[in-house]
């Protein structure tokens, strides 16, 4: 097999598992914190708010827009391209006492003092229970995708390397919240369809490894456990700088040209990406040996059959 990046020497992952280990404790906990002490930051999907979908004569200025409402006095706003460049979804959330009437028609006269020539597609108003109803069917769908892959890895996998698999995936998503949370991003429905997708990507990478793991324990007879996962993790890293590389290189583009639309969606991919990889190499596999995976739960015994006495 072509591998553009060869290590002829076998890295010892194993040895920094008491480092990596602490290291995966402390940030899965300082997530934890974070998502408990400051909460995510949820956006008009989830919330609720009024959605106002305008359109300009040119190619719209998205930052010249959102100067214009912040000036009038409307600085809590999400504003992005919505279909061509010239139309432009702007999402306000919930605020007592103004109608969704009385909330467009500001809205509107902040830019028409700017640009008379913009003018009003539509008008939508998403109510908190429908907010809350879209937040409960997300939260739904990430417990859904990961029992899904929970079961995947159990039916797929001997049960320490199920349990590995599972803990890693819980500690990427995990993460990715409770940086979301901390820095207060905000979190949307495309940042939940981001989350989704690192599921099955980084369990694709767990995948990749042991599998290696379990064609090496048959294969290297004479050779340690940790060794084993070692060079596991060292036949795999070519294919992981590729594919990993390659992905966040499109996912990097999203970030710096795909406009506010995309931002926070390949934010959450791009954090997922890292962690992913290294929940991989660095969490599941150390996991591994704590359970006390040996060779004898994939190599059963060969029984003697008694010779039949004449």
């Amino acid at each position: 097999m072509l591998e553009f990046f060869p290590f002829k020497k076998t890295i010892p992952f194993m040895s920094w598992g008491k480092t990596t280990t602490f290291i995966s404790l402390a940030t899965f906990f300082f997530a934890i914190w974070a998502l408990w002490a400051k909460g995510l930051n949820l956006g008009v999907d989830f919330t609720g708010g009024t959605l106002i979908e305008v359109q300009t004569v040119a190619t719209a200025d998205i930052e010249r827009i959102r100067a214009s409402l912040e000036k009038a006095g409307l600085p809590e706003i999400s504003v992005q391209n919505f279909g061509t460049s010239r139309d432009v979804l702007i999402r306000l959330p919930v605020k007592a006492g103004a109608s969704t009437a009385d909330t467009s028609n500001r809205v509107m006269a902040a830019l028409h003092a700017d640009d008379p020539k913009i003018t009003l597609l539509r008008v939508d108003f998403v109510g908190p229970q429908v907010g809350k109803e879209l937040y409960d069917s997300g939260a739904l769908a990430l417990l859904v995708v990961s029992f899904g892959i929970m079961a995947y890895l159990a039916v797929r996998f001997e049960w320490r390397f199920a349990v590995a698999g599972m803990l890693a995936n819980l500690h990427d998503v995990v993460i990715i919240l409770g940086m979301f949370a901390f820095f207060q991003w905000e979190f949307t429905l495309t940042v939940l369809a981001g989350v989704l997708a690192i599921l099955g990507y980084s369990v694709n990478e767990s995948v990749i490894i042991f599998d290696r793991i379990r064609e090496n324990i048959r294969k290297m007879r004479g050779a340690t456990v940790p060794h084993i996962i070692n060079d596991a993790i060292t036949r795999t890293m070519s294919r992981t700088i590729i594919t990993h590389g390659s992905t966040q290189i499109v996912v990097l583009m999203m970030f710096f040209f795909g406009g506010e639309a995309l931002h926070n969606f390949a934010l959450a991919l791009t954090i997922g990406i890292l962690f992913g990889i290294y929940s991989s190499t660095l969490v599941a596999s150390p996991l591994l040996l704590m359970f006390g995976v040996k060779r004898e739960h994939f190599i059963k015994p060969t029984v003697k059959k008694e010779e039949a006495v004449v």
